[in-house]
């Protein structure tokens, strides 16, 4: 059996050679003003001000957003979980693991793929500007995964953000700046939200419904902004630690395998698993190209997030995304997409989420916000956002 270091060393040898070229920054024609500054907490380059941004904020029903102040992290990361309630109130991922809401109007999130046997793909932190080997690997695999792409490398690398959405992937967003969403104000999280979602709609033409807390980092609040603002946050049940210098190449290496083997073992007989991998740069693209095939041969299915849930308008807008048993090879052949490039069924049902909590992509009751940006707050026209107030 060939050794992982030495068959990722390989990779990486082969893919640095065009990286230095791939990440020369180039035109885009976006107009970067209309957008905070790049990796920057979302309320810069003075948007709080604007009355784009006032609308989106105003939208929401504040009164259906539980009152806790903001979370502690230390300047190195860390989330201050001292003095903290050992009964997790506020249902706070980073100090309990807690996915369900304890308040009332707040989608569930999405921790594990229902369908048995079932690895939910799923890359953070993208598009990266070294992408291209990986998405080349993934094409010709046939292969779609659910895509989580950070606002600013977005608006920094717009075509390899484009070439995710066109190649099929689900597409989703990671906040504009990648801070922890707990350690925010109300106004921050709204704008990291916001800007990302808008980004990508620009980009790709798309409006995403789904997003994931950078560091998982997310508790009732977080969830109830999102809500209103028609995102449910996707988790995961399982963590290759990939992106994770302080670990070393060893351990990643034993998280992979050890996952491989419990999609061997019957760890999953009853049900998925959503797994955490990053396009963060060609050593964690490295690792996911390197462990795909055995990846593949052990579980029975390997699809997004979307497809695993039987997700099948991930979007506001009407495009319909192949549902489990498409990508799963179960459903009647000649089906047809109505706006993507892989064939999908007809609408499946929304996933379960917990009684008393509201349903991915349908109204809590709450502002429509995202209908509002399709249908007249955000138009898309020659190629650049106009706000039509």
């Amino acid at each position: 059996m060939h050794s992982p270091i030495t068959a990722l060393a390989g990779i990486l040898l082969v893919a640095s050679s065009a990286a230095a070229q791939q990440c020369t920054p180039y035109t885009s024609g976006i107009d970067a003003t209309k957008y905070p500054t790049p990796w920057t907490t979302a309320t810069s380059n003075g948007v709080l001000n604007t009355p784009e941004f006032q609308a989106v904020y105003n939208g929401i029903d504040w009164t259906k957003v539980p009152n806790l102040p903001p979370k502690n992290w230390t300047a190195d990361g860390a989330a201050v979980t001292t003095g903290y309630s050992a009964a997790d109130p506020d249902c706070w991922w980073t100090a309990s693991q807690c996915t369900t809401p304890k308040h009332p109007d707040i989608l569930a999130d999405i921790v594990a793929c229902p369908e048995p046997g079932t690895w939910g793909l799923t890359y953070d932190d993208g598009p990266n500007c070294t992408n291209t080997a990986f998405y080349d690997f993934l094409k010709q695999n046939n292969q779609k995964a659910s895509m989580y792409y950070i606002g600013s490398n977005v608006l920094d690398w717009p075509n390899e953000a484009k070439r995710g959405y066109t190649d099929g992937h689900h597409i989703n967003g990671h906040t504009w700046s990648h801070k922890p969403m707990t350690s925010l104000t109300n106004q921050e999280i709204v704008a990291e939200l916001y800007y990302t979602t808008k980004i990508i709609k620009e980009v790709t033409g798309v409006t995403v419904l789904y997003w994931r807390p950078p560091y998982g980092d997310i508790d009732d609040r977080v969830r109830a902004i999102a809500s209103q603002m028609k995102l449910t946050a996707t988790i995961w049940n399982r963590d290759t630690d990939d992106w994770n210098t302080a670990v070393s190449a060893a351990q990643i290496t034993a998280n992979f395998q050890n996952f491989i083997n419990e999609g061997k073992n019957g760890t999953w007989s009853k049900s998925g698993v959503i797994v955490l991998e990053h396009e963060i740069d060609s050593r964690t693209m490295g690792l996911a190209m390197q462990y795909y095939t055995e990846i593949k041969n052990a579980y029975k299915h390997l699809m997004p997030v979307a497809s695993c849930m039987n997700i099948t308008k991930p979007y506001a807008e009407n495009i319909v995304y192949p549902d489990f048993a498409t990508l799963a090879g179960l459903a009647p052949t000649n089906n047809t997409s109505t706006s993507t490039t892989v064939a999908a069924s007809s609408a499946a049902p929304s996933p379960t989420n917990t009684k008393g909590t509201a349903s991915p992509g349908q109204n809590s009751g709450a502002v429509d916000i995202v209908t509002n940006w399709v249908t007249g707050l955000i138009s898309i026209s020659a190629g650049l956002v106009a706000l039509v107030l």
